[in-house]
């Protein structure tokens, strides 16, 4: 049955898989895979932003990423946006975005490359 564009979506954040679900009638249509830096300030470090096919064009990647600029601002945490679409998002929107401190930024690429606590 195809899905009506009205139908709201909602974020389901999975902390524990790194995965900040988009859910419309109960499927996934997208994502962004996460991890939390594993030491103070433990902010949110966004790898990967993905909409699942047929889904694009429909604002639900700009919606998941300012989600999880929510969860963080929640949080007390910053956002550290190594995904590509995440960091683009956030150059677009500095009001809602603040910048992460540089030595949370290199904490969080030196995790990354070292590939602890990743999804």
């Amino acid at each position: 049955m195809p899905q009506s564009p009205s139908t709201p979506i909602e974020f389901q954040d999975e902390r524990e898989a790194g995965r900040l679900l988009a859910v419309e009638d109960g499927e996934a249509v997208g994502y962004i895979a996460y991890f939390v830096l594993d030491r103070p300030p433990h902010a949110l470090v966004a790898v990967h932003t993905v909409v699942e096919p047929g889904h694009e064009g429909r604002g639900i990647a700009g919606g998941l990423v300012r989600t999880f600029y929510g969860l963080a601002e929640a949080e007390g945490v910053p956002v550290v946006p190594l995904c590509p679409y995440a960091a683009s998002w956030a150059a677009k929107h500095p009001d809602e975005a603040p910048d992460a401190p540089a030595d949370v930024v290199a904490a969080a690429k030196a995790q990354l490359a070292a590939g602890s606590d990743l999804p």
